[in-house]
């Protein structure tokens, strides 16, 4: 049985995505950026952006039956390397005990405001 998560974003509809797709024991969550959802507003520290990141992710895993204790990867894309050293402790306050299997790209993201984005896949046998 395949659902289909969505957060609200107007991003999901005009792209053609959702915010997470659970499936059997997996949940998948597209990548996150850090708008706050309820303002549509991007705050301009990477660190308030990775934050609101990690709770739109963590609603789309509850709203599936998941919670962030079942991450097992997740994949950080930043804009710029020096943001890694705002947005570290933010990680490790939210998986410092859980330790997904982990990557971090430096990348160009779609608008210039965004400087993080983060995508995770959870398991539940």
């Amino acid at each position: 049985m395949r659902k289909l998560i969505s957060s609200g974003s107007p991003f999901e509809k005009t792209m053609g995505y959702s915010r997470a797709i659970a499936q059997g024991p997996f949940c998948f969550v597209s990548g996150t950026t850090g708008y706050d959802y309820q303002k549509m507003e991007m705050p301009e520290h990477v660190a308030d952006q990775a934050t609101n990141a990690l709770s739109t992710i963590e609603a789309a895993l509850k709203s599936a039956g998941f919670a962030m204790t079942d991450v097992v990867r997740v994949t950080y894309y930043i804009a710029d390397p020096a943001y890694s050293e705002s947005i570290i402790p933010v990680l490790g306050r939210v998986f410092g005990d859980i330790r997904p299997a982990a990557t971090l790209l430096v990348t160009q993201l779609m608008k210039p405001e965004m400087k993080v984005e983060i995508e995770v896949t959870a398991y539940k046998p």
